[in-house]
């Protein structure tokens, strides 16, 4: 009996062990459908950093928590951080570039078809298409959010992002990188209302290797729940994240 009872009493779960079941397209695909946003502070800081006036404490989303810059660019770096209040494209209200679009304190929503995923987000009105299984257009191009070319490998949606400008930062400390950069990106399903991100960052001309960034992305759950509209003003230094120590 007591074994009887012990049975009962142990839920199953799914014979791969993954949980819930990921919605799926007409074509097989994952459905990575809906409205979507990160939960970190990699926008203040990509690095760990502690709290400071208007900007929240954060564990950090690079993996080895180096940004693995030539000796020149880290001089650089930590000009952008001394001039941020000004410099900082987001401050100007500039598109914020690949990667940094995905995490920002904003949400997004992703539309998706078998050659065509878009992603409209809530900030600035900015928007990505990803053309499926295409080459990128021949370059020299500078453009805010580079060129997107997405692919699956299994489950994981592969996106190869290249073209872009040289004016737009990582975060608000004045990370940074040159025309050169190129970044992969991978949106891997781990539930029905979770996605795994990882980017990996190569600029040759400002860092000396290859380094990754990775966190998770959240299915927003709330009823009606929609993106919304977010005009950007230009506050430069009325932003308490900018404001230098007395």
């Amino acid at each position: 009996m007591l074994m009887v009872v012990a049975a009962i009493a142990v839920p199953s779960t799914p014979a791969t062990g993954q949980g819930p079941a990921l919605s799926r397209t007409p074509d097989g695909k994952p459905d990575l459908s809906g409205v979507w946003q990160a939960a970190t502070t990699a926008n203040w800081n990509l690095l760990p950093h502690a709290a400071e006036s208007g900007v929240p404490a954060g564990l950090g989303v690079v993996e080895g928590n180096e940004i693995p810059y030539h000796p020149w660019a880290a001089a650089q770096q930590r000009e952008n951080f001394a001039s941020r209040a000004k410099a900082d494209p987001e401050a100007k209200c500039f598109l914020p570039g690949v990667p940094r679009i995905m995490y920002m304190p904003f949400p997004f929503q992703i539309f998706q078809t078998p050659g065509h995923i878009a992603m409209v987000f809530e900030y600035v009105h900015a928007v990505r298409r990803v053309f499926m299984n295409t080459p990128h257009p021949e370059g020299p191009i500078e453009w805010w959010m580079g060129d997107s070319r997405g692919r699956w490998e299994g489950d994981t949606l592969v996106v190869d992002v290249v073209h872009f400008t040289n004016r737009t930062w990582f975060d608000r400390t004045g990370n940074f990188h040159s025309e050169e950069l190129h970044v992969i990106e991978r949106y891997t399903p781990i539930g029905p209302n979770h996605i795994q991100y990882e980017a990996t960052v190569e600029d040759p001309k400002v860092f000396t290797r290859p380094w990754k960034i990775s966190f998770s992305l959240y299915r927003r759950m709330e009823k009606g729940i929609r993106v919304l509209d977010y005009e950007c003003y230009a506050f430069g230094l009325e932003r308490t994240w900018y404001r230098p120590p007395e």
